[in-house]
């Protein structure tokens, strides 16, 4: 066995724990992974792996290979399926779970903290409501892609280790070849999983994985009269700080189902997400999102709506009294705007390279008056929000060039309350604004493409390419000038994204 300061090991040899299954043992199936018959790999995260202090070439020989596509389980391991509910759409679906993920076991990584690392794609288990449990190539490397491009962008998210062929073929609309993603996160706990315990379980089951929620996320308030209360803001603030990042890059998540929502404040599931280039606040992309539930402008909206479905659940663990619980419930669920505005403001301030805290209602105007011009001219948020770094050195014929002509006045008004409000501003703000407005995103056309040469011809080059792009997004390189380009706005139109289920 293995502590974080020994040399790193296997994952056959690794010190595993099972402590959701010991603190939740109602939530948690025991279950095993199904085989597969010719397990490869596809891409390994040989910086998560050192990270959790696993070696990483051995996550490619053909034991690491047999543990990441499920053909081996560590005999340390416990793997359980995770129950979970959830609000899908608005609709509430009492009992989800991991329809085709395992947790394979919690590991401590070389900072001490919990990590559980999870198979995707490994197959049915008593959740999977009809499913295969597989999954296919194109969705496990976009959620390695894409995970990886928001770790790079400094949003909290999960991220993946591995993502394995299976050398098998998964049916959906048509043939296509199978993988397995392993994905690492703080904790795999979501809203649906607290709406399942008070679903389904005795009150002691929804006490019990509150505690461990806090163990994990809060350890200290584990020790306060009112750790429920405390849990039930540490949410709040985590999601509210977590949106505000999505909402800095244009991201869209796509899918924020309640069971999608975690207790950590990571960004989990990458199905139907997708990037905003041409600014528009009622962007969707997701193709099962007809009536735009979870649009660009609505995500801030829909967190909120997520906490006060949390918060129903807490309302026992709360107060004796129903009255007060509802009061303290209420009371959380009525901040979260303000949570959210906050933190929304530190995103901005930080991308216009605000100095000070200002006064905020008018720094609020001067970002939405920014985003303001975008949206009738459709000009690209990420190449916008970029421009202005060099426009804060006195260069504005970046900025200038993405509009339709130099000579426009709306813009000529705003960059001179914008340098107004700069005055002052200094290399902690240049900075700032480096580290907050990207050159290079997971740009979906090339997203596709990639995943399209990989899927189709067997071809991993564009892949490995957009990875290592995305991995360094703030430093611009001549090479890479490409992956800065947005896709023609004909394409953008029309672009949709699939569930990978």
């Amino acid at each position: 066995m293995t502590t974080s300061a020994d040399t790193p090991v296997s994952l056959a040899n690794a010190c595993w724990h099972a402590r959701f299954a010991a603190a939740v043992p109602d939530m948690a199936v025991a279950w095993t992974p199904t085989t597969v018959p010719a397990p490869s790999a596809l891409a390994l995260n040989d910086a998560l792996a050192l990270e959790l202090g696993l070696d990483p070439t051995s996550l490619a020989g053909s034991e690491g290979l047999a543990v990441l596509a499920g053909n081996a389980v560590p005999a340390a391991a416990r793997p359980v399926a995770q129950a979970y509910a959830g609000h899908q759409f608005g609709g509430f679906s009492p009992r989800l779970g991991d329809g085709r993920a395992l947790l394979i076991g919690e590991l401590r990584d070389r900072h001490g903290r919990w990590r559980d690392v999870a198979l995707k794609g490994s197959g049915r288990t008593p959740f999977s409501r009809g499913g295969d449990g597989k999954a296919a190539l194109g969705p496990v490397l976009r959620e390695f892609l894409v995970s990886e491009a928001m770790h790079a962008l400094d949003i909290p998210t999960t991220r993946s280790l591995a993502a394995v062929a299976t050398g098998e073929t998964v049916w959906r609309e048509r043939p296509l070849p199978g993988a397995v993603l392993t994905r690492v996160a703080a904790s795999h706990l979501r809203v649906g999983s607290f709406q399942y315990a008070a679903a389904w379980g005795e009150g002691e089951s929804l006490r019990a994985l509150a505690d461990h929620a806090i163990a994990l996320h809060q350890p200290q308030d584990i020790d306060r009269p009112d750790r429920y209360h405390a849990l039930l803001q540490g949410v709040a603030q985590r999601q509210a700080a977590l949106v505000a990042r999505w909402m800095g890059v244009g991201f869209i998540h796509g899918v924020m189902n309640t069971d999608n929502m975690t207790i950590s404040g990571e960004t989990i599931d990458y199905g139907p997400c997708a990037f905003m280039e041409a600014y528009g606040p009622r962007t969707v992309f997701s193709s099962i999102d007809v009536a735009g539930r979870y649009a660009y402008a609505n995500q801030p909206l829909i967190a909120r709506w997520n906490l006060a479905r949390l918060a129903e659940c807490l309302l026992p663990l709360l107060h004796a009294d129903e009255q007060q619980a509802l009061r303290l419930a209420t009371g959380v669920v009525d901040a979260f705007p303000a949570f959210y505005r906050a933190a929304w403001l530190g995103v901005m301030r930080a991308k216009l390279g605000l100095p000070g805290a200002g006064d905020d209602d008018a720094d609020e105007a001067l970002a939405q008056a920014f985003l303001g011009l975008l949206q009738p001219r459709q000009i690209d948020f990420t190449s916008a929000f970029r421009a202005l770094n060099s426009a804060a050195v006195g260069d504005e014929s970046r900025l200038r060039a993405l509009f339709a002509t130099e000579a426009d006045e709306a813009l000529d008004a705003w960059l001179g309350r914008w340098h107004q409000r700069r005055h002052g501003a200094g290399e902690a703000q240049a900075q700032a604004m480096r580290r907050a407005n990207p050159a290079y995103i997971a740009r979906n056309h090339q997203v596709e493409a990639a995943l399209e040469a990989a899927q189709e011809r067997q071809d991993l080059a564009p892949f490995e390419r957009l990875l290592a792009v995305v991995r360094a997004p703030f430093d611009e390189r001549p090479q890479d000038a490409a992956y800065t380009e947005p896709a023609p706005l004909a394409v953008t139109a029309g672009y949709q994204t699939f569930c990978g289920t």
